[in-house]
């Protein structure tokens, strides 16, 4: 998806009108809603640090904002095509369904388990009714921010716990 549409896709999930997120971005008020119009229809695209000031007004990494064309199937396939060759993707068939799996001889094997794992984990706990649909995305939209203050967390806590039993 093109970076115009996360734009717009953030902005109306923040229920923010074009005008409303201009001005939070400093943009002159008889401009703001015109700015932000050509950001989403991409007649002007957004260097590192608006996307940067983007991203931190809707509370998503810029990665989220800054993702790669996949808004039509030919895009989509090339995207896949391209996480074949960088990360090993694979494209099987398991029990009669399609499923993409992971080269476990490829150098991003183990980095990348973790990163599926803790998705799935997450999505896990959304289908299982222990986080909200409003939880899950907060982690998809802040991804790896979360996973790393989750890991923080588990540290200090060990810390904690060894000091208690010293």
């Amino acid at each position: 998806m093109a970076i115009g549409q996360r734009i717009k896709f953030f902005r109306n999930l923040r229920k923010l009108t074009q005008k409303e997120l201009g001005l939070k971005l400093g943009f002159p008020k008889n401009a703001a809603d015109v700015r932000v119009a050509q950001y989403e229809s991409e007649t002007r695209i957004p260097k590192d640090d608006l996307i940067s000031a983007f991203a931190n007004l809707f509370d998503v990494s810029p990665k989220a904002l800054n993702v790669p064309e996949i808004d039509t199937y030919i895009g989509l396939m090339h995207t896949l095509f391209a996480l074949e060759d960088t990360y090993g993707f694979k494209i099987n068939k398991i029990d009669g369904q399609l499923c993409i799996t992971l080269d476990n001889h490829n150098k991003s094997f183990s980095t990348l388990f973790e990163n599926l794992n803790s998705w799935q984990a997450e999505y896990e706990k959304l289908t299982n009714g222990e986080i909200t649909q409003e939880e899950y995305d907060e982690w998809r939209y802040k991804y790896p921010q979360i996973e790393a203050e989750r890991f923080k967390r588990d540290i200090d806590k060990l810390r904690e716990n060894k000091k208690k039993s010293e």
